[in-house]
């Protein structure tokens, strides 16, 4: 089994003001990174938007990651352990602070490669019922802990 990840974000600032700029022109450098490092297998590129700016997740100020590793080590080891963890601790900068959950994760066969309404799906449980084997967040991975240790407020 491998493990999708949905992450999801509302800006709070315009995207295009400069204010933005210390996330903007990081996404491409933090994706190419994510596509290099052990047991990246897959990523949705969040740029597919209607004529209005909308994604299957929202308006146009909702960004999204939907991504899938060989195991949950791998995904922690980029999240907390490479520049990635720098642009995270930055988020309050740029983004809301959701009263849901932003972070889905849930187990996929190989070659699996999830859908939008699967990985919303997912979220919306997970808001609904908490963390279980159908949808849950770090807590639900004992066998993770960088999450506990280096997290962000």
């Amino acid at each position: 089994m491998h493990l999708a990840e949905l992450n999801i974000s509302n800006w709070k600032i315009d995207p295009a003001s400069k204010g933005a700029a210390g996330f903007v022109n990081n996404v491409g450098r933090i994706n190419a990174l994510a596509a290099r490092s052990p047991g990246f297998i897959w990523r949705k590129a969040d740029e597919e938007r209607d004529a209005n700016g909308n994604n299957a997740l929202g308006g146009p100020k909702t960004i999204m990651t939907l991504s899938v590793w060989e195991n949950a080590q791998d995904l922690e080891q980029f999240v907390w352990n490479t520049v990635h963890k720098k642009i995270y601790q930055n988020k309050a900068l740029w983004f809301d602070q959701l009263e849901s959950h932003h972070l889905v994760m849930w187990w996929v066969e190989e070659g699996v490669e999830p859908s939008i309404a699967e990985a919303k799906d997912r979220l919306d449980h997970l808001n609904s019922h908490g963390d279980s084997d159908h949808a849950f967040g770090w807590s639900h991975l004992p066998h993770v802990k960088l999450w506990q240790q280096q997290r962000c407020a």
